[in-house]
């Protein structure tokens, strides 16, 4: 197994423009260097230790998912080999599976979101208001059921703080309603398109979100698709009503939090070795089952 990765900083040599939960973004001058780390984050804090593989499964993972739909929807990609980048980088086998160089995009600040199922966020908001988004919804839905058709509940994204679940027309006034309508027809397609995949499986995907930007006016894709941290997957033999499947992510790290003695308003001690591990095995599995291949 491959050594943790924590950050990418003293490895690269280029300006780091900003540190996300897990990627970290990087200066080239005509493209960015994106570097994705192995750290982990739960109930918005980053955690320690790091976990294993995880950087290199959501790269891997996100740049398997761009090929397969690059021609419904270009995307940021120029390439994933770190080699290109000579001395630029100091330690290359290090950051081989985690970087991905990408265009320059105009961020648009909406993350659009997909729901297949009504789980989540989306079930808490139902059980309250019948409505997910303002979008009003038959009464006597079932915890984890499958909507008729997917539905599309956009968030306002914020850079300090939780993204803001709005309504569509809010995000028709913040983007124009031409361009809200391009984002929500185009997300709606790329989720049928991952999910009927996914099903080929024996994987569903329940939800999921998407970021877009702009070059020269034109949409495209950015960050990271159908990844364990951007997408809910759920194996369809534990799939249930009414009940909290377990997801094919960082289930395990929640979980334990959730069962410690955790107070949730600071930082959580380190977790044991052990959810590290099962956590690695996670990401391993999900990439595995998505792509047909091992790490």
């Amino acid at each position: 197994m491959t050594q943790a990765l924590s950050t990418a900083v003293g490895y690269v040599k280029a300006p780091l423009l900003y540190k996300g939960k897990v990627r970290e973004l990087y200066d080239l001058g005509e493209h960015f260097l994106i570097v994705v780390t192995d750290r982990i984050s739960a109930f918005d804090y980053v955690l320690d230790p790091a976990v294993p593989e995880k950087g290199n499964v959501l790269n891997r993972l996100s740049a398997f998912w761009f090929e397969q739909t690059a021609e419904m929807m270009p995307n940021h990609i120029v390439h994933t080999d770190v080699y290109k980048l000579g001395d630029l980088v100091t330690e290359p086998e290090l950051l081989k599976n985690r970087i991905m160089v990408s265009k320059k995009a105009e961020r648009i600040d909406i993350e659009c979101v997909v729901r297949g199922y009504i789980t989540g966020g989306g079930w808490r908001q139902y059980t309250k208001t019948s409505a997910i988004n303002g979008i009003e919804l038959p009464a006597g839905l079932r915890k984890n059921e499958r909507f008729e058709k997917p539905i599309f509940t956009p968030a306002a994204k914020n850079d300090v703080g939780h993204d803001e679940d709005i309504p569509f027309e809010r995000m028709k006034e913040m983007v124009g309603a031409e361009l809200a309508e391009e984002l929500r027809d185009k997300s709606i397609a790329l989720y049928e398109f991952a999910a009927a995949r996914c099903e080929e499986r024996g994987i569903i995907l329940a939800d999921c979100k998407f970021e877009f930007g702009l070059i020269d006016g034109k949409v495209i894709l950015i960050d990271e698709i159908f990844t364990p941290d951007s997408s809910r997957f759920w194996a369809k033999d534990k799939f249930a009503y009414d009940v909290e499947i377990d997801s094919m992510d960082k289930e395990p790290v929640r979980t334990y939090l959730l069962g410690s003695d955790w107070d949730r308003d600071s930082k959580p001690d380190p977790l044991p070795q052990a959810v590290v591990e099962e956590t690695t095995n996670r990401y391993l599995a999900i990439y595995k089952a998505l792509t047909g291949e091992d790490l």
